[in-house]
């Protein structure tokens, strides 16, 4: 049987417009935007039509946008180039212990260089407090650092606030939107943010691209030193058919976000009474509506969940736990929002996306209800 994919958070297909547009910039358009040539030119206005397209759907100014390999290398430009860049003024850093392995580890390594890193503990619902932020700022504090909406559970932060606060206190603030581009709204202004990173694959662009919002007026030390590319702020040559197709995914996601969400929204709130209705001992976890629109984060009382994944054969889903040598861990994330470890063992990630019928919504729940 055709396997049913619900695992859109993990990452997405690549849309057939998206890869239409990215294909003569593989065979026609193969010059590199740096040579003056006619050859260089095409592959050139390839790569600023992108740039304005991303920049369309953030709402900002096209030399604003830098492109990257994804949302792991924007975050670490966002937060390494932060740090170093602003060393005289301050070593205080402030996260959340929920975020993104791409955030978690960079704190870890400017950790080790000397900086100071503050883990905001979130409520039941995985959702920061605008408070706590402010009463960890100190005089040291160079950046703040939330993502938009948790990988896992779906729970938005409350970003806008959050930029109140950073931006009254005069602190740089970033947010990790790779899980929130397409599926809410991610206008940077609104955000009140000075960085945001996104992931190509997040939105049915290709991997291995993204891009970093830097505020006019910015300056970062750059995390990749060589020539000028992206205006001196990340050198290579620009992986131009894949940055073709983060703009056409960007013009996309922009033009159909309503029409994704009622989609994402109306099969999630499916597959979620069905859940209910057929299986005992189902709690979900994180926030009751602020939360993205196709996620559904749930326990089952009693099941383990990664025993009842391998089950579920013609589903693709996933779990938040972790498995090291043979013993499984629970969620950190499910941990930090105070779920006792045995619920995290038994919690399932529900992802939906574009592609999704109600037909793969009715065999999920006929499947999941044999396999618990």
């Amino acid at each position: 049987m055709k396997t049913i994919y619900l695992d859109y958070n993990a990452t997405t297909p690549i849309d057939p417009e998206v890869l239409n547009e990215m294909l003569p910039y593989l065979k026609k358009h193969f010059g590199n935007p740096s040579s003056s040539h006619i050859i260089g030119k095409a592959a050139k206005e390839g790569v600023e039509k992108a740039r304005q397209r991303v920049a369309n759907l953030l709402g900002c100014e096209i030399s604003e946008i830098v492109f990257t390999s994804g949302g792991s290398e924007a975050n670490n430009m966002a937060l390494k180039g932060v740090a170093e860049a602003l060393t005289a003024k301050g070593n205080h850093i402030i996260t959340s212990q929920i975020e993104h392995p791409a955030i978690i580890n960079p704190c870890r390594y400017l950790e080790r260089k000397g900086f100071k890193v503050t883990y905001l503990p979130v409520n039941q619902y995985g959702m920061v407090g605008p408070d706590d932020v402010k009463k960890a700022i100190t005089s040291k504090t160079i950046l703040i650092t939330i993502m938009h909406a948790n990988n896992e559970v779906g729970t938005i932060q409350p970003i806008t606030e959050i930029g109140e606060i950073a931006g009254k206190y005069g602190i740089l603030f970033h947010t990790d939107a790779a899980q929130t581009i397409g599926k809410i709204e991610t206008k940077v202004r609104k955000l009140k943010v000075d960085l945001l990173s996104i992931a190509g694959h997040k939105f049915y662009a290709p991997k291995g691209v993204g891009a970093l919002y830097v505020r006019k007026g910015l300056k970062l030390e750059p995390l990749i030193h060589g020539a000028g590319h992206e205006n001196g702020r990340r050198a290579g040559t620009e992986n131009v058919a894949s940055i073709v197709g983060l703009g056409k995914a960007a013009e996309i996601a922009a033009k159909n976000l309503k029409k994704y969400q009622n989609h994402v929204f109306n099969l999630r709130e499916k597959l979620y009474g069905g859940m209910l209705d057929k299986i005992d001992g189902v709690k979900l976890n994180g926030h009751l509506t602020e939360r993205l629109p196709n996620t559904l984060n749930l326990s089952f009382e009693g099941v383990d969940s990664e025993e009842l994944l391998l089950k579920m054969k013609n589903v693709a889903l996933s779990t938040g736990s972790a498995c090291h040598a043979g013993h499984k861990e629970p969620s950190k994330v499910l941990l930090a929002m105070g779920i006792d470890p045995k619920t995290a063992l038994g919690a399932v990630r529900f992802s939906l996306g574009k592609y999704n019928t109600p037909h793969d919504i009715s065999r999920a729940i006929e499947t999941l209800q044999i396999s618990a």
